[in-house]
């Protein structure tokens, strides 16, 4: 695994190329994937609760020995438009009151859920030493923009009014998640700079989409291995929040970051989204915000939830975990 990693304001442009790691090689040689046939999928050729269930059972299939030691319950939470599902993950022998991370899982805004990402959210858990809160925001295309981030925004908020019912400390709330999960977690955390009901006191963005303003290198460098460019055109138009009032919320191209929560920014090196984080990361670095940047050279985009692959992401996992542990302790 090749690792850049950089501290606070510390941010650089990435160094050099890395060959995709050989374990995450060889199951893509392996599944000899075809961008074309499978970008077909996204075109509305296969029915959109077969696309969910065959997402959830390859990410569920690698990622067969999530923690054991980690304790969880489901509860229900305050949604922008109604209650929506949710589950509490308590790692063992966590003291009372801890820190919490509300997690926002990724899959485009269109698919992923409490099952897909459970598996790291076990990990962020018991690694972090911290509860986790893994929420199931409504999904496009049913519930277009704005729905989700609504729904991002009144759970945040609720998990703040429920500190105490929940064995949280108020002044330990961060906010996380994966790519449109991150998109998420960071328009929350803009969403509530300064407010002193709801401190948001840290976020985690792993490999974020921000929809930029014009295509990044990457964009068009990378047609897959995971994420295609057609792939993401089906997930932009299913959202579709392109000209809409309040675009702003998810274009975060656009958001004013003086003032927001720390942050640990993460991007891989085999992945679209990758110059979007990093110019991300810069932004928030250029605003004074103090943002550790990580960024995983040899993995490919959505590897937090493929442990079974490669060594290499329990590594990243582990990294991650500890920035976590550290800024909720």
């Amino acid at each position: 695994m090749v690792l850049s990693e950089m501290p606070l304001k510390e941010i650089l442009p990435l160094s050099g190329e890395s060959e995709l790691d050989p374990l995450f090689r060889a199951m893509f040689d392996a599944r000899a994937e075809n961008v074309a046939e499978r970008s077909t999928a996204f075109a509305g050729s296969i029915p959109l609760e077969e696309l969910r269930f065959a997402y959830r059972a390859m990410r569920k299939a690698q990622d067969r020995q999530p923690p054991k030691d980690v304790l969880t319950e489901g509860l229900i939470v305050d949604g922008g438009a109604g209650q929506l599902r949710a589950r509490l993950y308590v790692p063992a022998d966590l003291p009372t009151p801890s820190g919490l991370l509300i997690y926002f899982h990724g899959g485009g805004f269109v698919v992923g859920d409490l099952e897909t990402h459970d598996g790291l959210c076990r990990r962020l858990a018991r690694g972090g030493r911290c509860r986790v809160i893994s929420m199931e925001y409504r999904l496009a295309p049913e519930h277009s923009f704005p729905a989700g981030h609504d729904d991002a925004l009144a759970t945040v908020r609720w998990c703040f009014e429920n500190a105490e019912k929940l064995n949280v400390d108020a002044g330990r709330i961060a906010v996380g998640g994966d790519s449109a999960g991150a998109n998420l977690a960071a328009y929350t955390a803009n969403a509530l700079v300064r407010d002193p009901d709801y401190p948001v006191a840290w976020q985690m963005l792993l490999y974020p989409v921000t929809w930029p303003a014009s295509p990044t290198t990457s964009r068009e460098e990378f047609d897959g291995p995971v994420l295609t460019k057609a792939e993401l055109a089906w997930f932009e138009s299913c959202l579709a929040f392109r000209g809409k009032s309040g675009c702003e919320r998810a274009e975060l191209w656009r958001a004013k970051l003086d003032g927001v929560a720390p942050a640990l920014l993460v991007t891989a090196g085999h992945d679209p989204l990758r110059d979007e984080g990093q110019d991300y990361a810069e932004r928030l670095a250029a605003e004074g915000v103090e943002v550790k940047y990580l960024h995983f050279a040899e993995l490919p985009h959505d590897f937090y939830i493929m442990p079974d692959i490669s060594p290499a992401v329990s590594r990243a996992i582990s990294l991650t975990s500890t920035e976590l542990r550290a800024q909720l302790a």
